[in-house]
């Protein structure tokens, strides 16, 4: 064998253990180190040498799979017709080869483009109306059956409008907003941080326990029809139209003749279009619009030679890693973050980025004092892609999870078969301060004018030790006006915040103490459920599992919590200075209740989580995304496309001050 054919042999070994290790962590683990653009340059460049090298292709490589290994906690779904992903191009003469090739057999050809949706495809199985199945693509011939998570999905109709037997495949995905909302609350619990809403979405659907599906914001676009009884369409444009009309939710099409025309569209989303979206599109999809035209031009064992994905470049810029530091969650979970040269990436200046955990910072083999590249992932949080070893001085520094925590030096301890190292001391007085943080914070007590700041101030002062010495700081007041920026006027503001906490409802008391995996929404529930904390403390694991939307994970975090002496006599504390500790279930007004809203733009005198709330202090709904079951939109200023939707499906759009009037509020 010749130099050439070795080279060519090794390349393609390499590349295809880089693939399969991928594929793992991205299909199965849901916790993907590479983003999507390095991962299809990798397999183009596989398929490329397979092309140019036939003597090396094997039929495991992994250029003749579609996607990822079904898992084998999930009952398999064998399918009839593969599920093939679409070829790639990334520049526009990719695009206008495509055309050249599909215009040999189709010279008057006319394209469907659609929004590339970052998420987790699946597929969707109907039988006379009603939803019998949901399941992902796995490897295109076998998908996991997760239809009960799906099921948790309000935007999937659970029955048609029509009696139809039917198959379609869509796009399960998170707002951007939500997403943030999602990642938030993660913080607040001390939970490993999603690195993008894909990565959040398929995580979600992938649930064992569909209780944790249902509290994740998830929503779908669904893009094709793959099976219709009794039913023939012409066009992909008139199948869509067919799915709208069955009650699905689809993506905006539109139709060009001249592949020039959908380059200069594919330009303007790419650099400007997509970031007024409110979810994350990754690319553009261009698809033949004649169903028959399809037929002729058939398919490869991987793709359909009828369409093909245009995938965005994602913005990256290279800075140095000053130095790798670890934060210290309220859960005493340790997240070691790279402190960076600061440097402008996609519009704001980056600083920082999370390095996640121990096993992120090895696989990407970064270093303090490396040359990194680094990116938004998602175009929504910073993260280093990689390092880049060949500007290596010799003077980095390998980085260690320290073996103390670097707050109160007691030992750490890492997880068996978990990637997150704690700290086990739960006096660490950084726990102890991020656990003040929260139970002040806006989702909590909302106590105005007690940030990180004030609550820094006041443990330094030893001024408060834990929450409930919250409540007796008004005894300190002396004490209080000494310290900086804390005038007579902000002491008397934060005093009265804090006595007007006390009437907070029993669901933000609930979140507010910080139970692991209770989020806000799951401290609504709980609070609903039980209307007293005495009643909650004091239930069963099968009494909390048996609430819709409660899994048992979250039971058993539950009763350990209300188990531990230290707890109860925090919320002993916290009955005795006042603080209510009952919900009233009965707030729901009657016009509102059950009635759906969607909130956009800026609101004049109120945030539109404040105004959420209210909603649904008086039983209403907040949705995502405009559709026909939405009942008002709540809109401020600049409220985008989501306005726009609802006049052209005669929605009422209402102001702030309708808004206040239909609540109570003027």
């Amino acid at each position: 064998m010749n130099e050439e054919l070795k080279q060519a042999e090794a390349k393609i070994s390499q590349l295809k253990k880089q693939i399969e290790e991928n594929n793992v962590r991205y299909y199965d683990k849901d916790a993907p180190v590479i983003p999507d653009y390095a991962y299809d340059r990798m397999m183009q460049e596989l398929i490329s040498l397979e092309t140019a090298y036939p003597q090396f292709l094997t039929s495991d490589s992994p250029s003749q799979r579609v996607g990822g290994a079904p898992s084998e906690a999930f009952e398999k779904v064998h399918y009839t017709t593969p599920k093939l992903s679409l070829s790639n191009a990334f520049n526009a003469g990719d695009l206008r080869d495509f055309d050249t090739r599909i215009r040999k057999v189709c010279p008057d050809v006319a394209y469907c483009v659609e929004h590339k949706f970052d998420g987790l495809t699946v597929v969707l199985d109907y039988e006379n109306g009603l939803l019998v199945r949901g399941s992902t693509r796995g490897d295109g011939v076998t998908g996991e059956n997760v239809t009960q998570n799906l099921k948790t999905v309000k935007t999937i109709p659970l029955r048609l409008t029509e009696p139809m037997t039917l198959e379609v495949r869509g796009e399960v995905l998170i707002y951007k907003e939500d997403f943030e909302e999602l990642n938030a609350a993660r913080e607040e619990q001390g939970e490993p941080l999603f690195a993008n809403p894909r990565n959040a979405a398929a995580g979600s659907i992938r649930q064992l326990d569909p209780k944790l599906a249902a509290e994740r914001p998830l929503d779908i676009f669904v893009f094709n029809l793959e099976y219709c009884e009794n039913r023939s369409f012409e066009t992909h444009k008139e199948s869509f139209d067919f799915l709208t009309h069955c009650g699905f939710k689809t993506s905006e099409v539109k139709l060009y003749k001249d592949m020039e025309d959908i380059i200069t569209y594919i330009e303007e989303m790419e650099h400007g279009g997509r970031e007024a979206l409110p979810y994350e599109i990754d690319g553009m999809v261009i698809k033949v619009n004649n169903l028959a035209e399809r037929e002729r031009l058939g398919d490869t064992s991987k793709s359909p030679r009828w369409a093909i994905a245009y995938k965005f470049s994602p913005e990256q810029t290279v800075t140095t890693v000053r130095d790798i530091t670890v934060q210290v969650g309220r859960t005493g979970a340790l997240t070691p973050v790279a402190e960076l040269e600061p440097v402008l990436l996609a519009g704001s200046v980056i600083s920082r980025a999370t390095l996640h955990n121990e096993d992120y910072i090895i696989d990407k083999d970064i270093r303090i004092g490396d040359r990194v590249v680094i990116q938004k992932a998602g175009d929504v949080i910073p993260e280093v892609d990689h390092s880049i070893p060949e500007d290596r001085t010799g003077a980095e520094v390998v980085f260690t999870m320290p073996a103390h925590c670097p707050v109160c030096g007691s030992e750490t301890y890492r997880v068996p078969g978990e990637a997150v190292t704690k700290c086990l001391n739960m006096d660490c007085p950084a726990q102890v301060f991020r656990k003040i943080v929260h139970f002040a914070s806006r989702d909590a007590m909302n106590i105005d004018g007690m940030g990180p700041a004030v609550v820094r101030q006041l443990l330094d002062n030893e001024l408060i030790h834990t929450i409930v010495d919250i409540y007796h700081v008004s005894d300190r007041r002396e004490d209080l006006t000494g310290l900086e920026k804390m005038g007579e006027k902000s002491v008397d503001n934060l005093i009265n915040a804090i006595e007007d906490s006390k009437s907070r409802p029993l669901s933000k008391v609930v979140f507010a103490l910080g139970i692991p995996l209770v989020g806000a929404n799951g401290a609504k529930i709980l609070a609903s459920h039980f209307g007293s904390m005495d009643a909650l403390m004091e239930a069963s694991e099968e009494e909390l599992t048996e609430i819709y939307d409660i899994g048992g994970k979250m039971a058993v975090e539950i009763v350990d919590f209300f188990k531990t002496d230290a707890n109860r006599r925090i919320v002993d504390g916290l009955r005795e200075a006042g603080v209510n500790m009952t919900e009233n279930t009965a707030r729901a007004t009657a016009e509102l209740a059950g009635k759906t809203f969607v909130l956009t733009g800026t609101l004049p005198t109120m945030g539109r989580r404040e105004a959420k709330e209210i909603l649904e202090s008086h039983g209403a709904k907040v949705s995502g995304s405009v559709s026909k079951k939405t009942d008002y939109v709540l809109a401020g200023e600049n409220p985008g496309s989501k306005a726009e939707k609802a006049m052209s499906l005669d929605v009422p759009v209402i102001d702030e001050e309708t808004f206040k009037k239909m609540v109570g509020l003027e």
